[in-house]
């Protein structure tokens, strides 16, 4: 089989950068006053949750030392829905290979799945909230504003985000998505936060926004009445910062690697243009990606493969590391569970793209539009193929690396990855 040829580009991304973000943490806090609100001796739960967000246990950290600088008693709770295998002892570890750990926090760390229901919306939902958080004078939110990978609003991922799905823990997370199929994502985040902001002892927030490479661009302390409007804003900011492929179409995209460290869904469907439907892009989606082949998962995602199912094309290699008991259910409580079906599989990455062109357009092999990237929060870099030459060639922040060449197989048929 011949291949179409392959050069490698850059984009260059702005790139607004916090260097000092222990310090710019603690005087996001400063600027709240929490010292009015949080008396000595007060416990304060401050959350922490599941993404790879970058800086993530310098931040936890300036919070817990700001609380201790007040003579509060802060401790940290684990928010982060159904993630961790959905038991305590999974998002302690969870939390522990991002650096959060009681020896590195140098406090408590409480952790169970066990739930309080503090009051019930409107709609007759439930809310659920973390049992150790509700035994805290106050709690602390904290957590990544950005795109959400299939809820389309005004707030999407973010601060209210980790008050219904993070400390509703699997309980609440499971009737969240549940209920979003009757109602929609908006009406149940305002009936849910609102009433988490009224009963649950909210204190303060910390919104972070991190720039196009995976680094922390933005942070912002919050009070509980400025927790909608701010986040509102925050997320205009994330859409306007996150990193993008370069062009609006493609045949095929390539992606050497998902996990639940990258993403939700394990690619972010923001990027690949999946947001409105698993398998097909839509007009509202910002690319039209035809096809997409997955050949490989992450280590820090260990073995959850959840958003798998939104490719069409993988390889046995990938689908071997597939542990599919925290896959299942995390695919199940986000109400996607779609996510976790397994696609084509094919012995070889040379296999699998071959089989992809039969699935495409009557086009030859230079007019066939492919895109190779590492996965979906790494965009700088990337492999394009030959006929997207001249376009690339026009866009003004863009560099080609390479001319066209040969795509890069090894002997065995596999990929080399970007």
């Amino acid at each position: 089989m011949t291949f179409p040829r392959m050069m490698r580009i850059r984009q260059n991304f702005s790139q607004p950068k916090i260097d000092a973000v222990f310090d710019e943490a603690i005087a996001q806090l400063k600027s709240l006053g929490l010292e009015l609100t949080v008396k000595p001796g007060e416990t304060v739960a401050i959350t922490a949750g599941s993404r790879g967000i970058a800086n993530i246990a310098t931040i936890t950290k300036a919070i817990v030392d700001y609380f201790k600088s007040i003579d509060a008693v802060p401790f940290i709770v684990p928010a982060m829905g159904s993630h961790g295998g959905g038991t305590a002892q999974g998002q302690v570890d969870l939390l522990g290979r991002y650096g959060i750990s009681e020896q590195t926090m140098e406090t408590e760390i409480r952790a169970s799945m066990e739930t309080i229901i503090v009051a019930e919306t409107p709609q007759g939902i439930p809310v659920h909230f973390d049992k150790h958080a509700s035994t805290a004078d106050h709690v602390f939110v904290a957590g990544r504003v950005k795109p959400h990978t299939a809820f389309v609003g005004e707030i999407e991922s973010g601060l209210h985000k980790m008050m219904l799905i993070g400390l509703g823990k699997h309980h609440g997370a499971k009737i969240y998505h549940r209920a979003i199929l009757e109602y929609s994502f908006t009406e149940i985040i305002e009936a849910v936060a609102a009433l988490v902001l009224e009963k649950c002892c909210i204190c303060g927030g910390l919104g972070i926004v991190e720039n196009a490479y995976d680094e922390t661009a933005l942070l912002k302390g919050v009070l509980p009445p400025d927790f909608r409007s701010t986040e509102i804003e925050l997320l205009k900011q994330a859409r306007e910062w996150m990193p993008r492929l370069p062009v609006k179409t493609v045949d095929l995209l390539i992606i050497d690697e998902i996990g639940k460290d990258i993403s939700g869904s394990g690619l972010d469907t923001n990027v690949v243009g999946r947001k409105y439907n698993d398998h097909v892009s839509t007009e509202l989606d910002d690319v039209q990606c035809k096809r997409i082949f997955v050949r490989g998962l992450t280590k820090a995602t260990h073995g959850n493969a959840n958003g798998i199912g939104i490719a069409e094309f993988t390889n046995k290699r990938t689908a071997d590391n597939i542990d599919w008991e925290p896959t299942r259910i995390n695919a199940i409580t986000g109400g996607h569970p779609t996510a976790g079906m397994l696609p084509n599989v094919f012995d070889t990455d040379a296999e699998a793209i071959e089989a992809s062109f039969q699935t495409i357009a009557l086009k030859t092999l230079e007019q066939t539009e492919i895109i190779q990237i590492r996965n979906t929060l790494e965009l700088r870099e990337l492999l394009v193929s030959e006929a997207y030459y001249d376009r690339i060639k026009s866009i003004s922040d863009l560099e080609v690396l390479s001319e066209p060449g040969p795509m890069s197989f090894d002997d065995e048929g596999m990929l080399k990855s970007v």
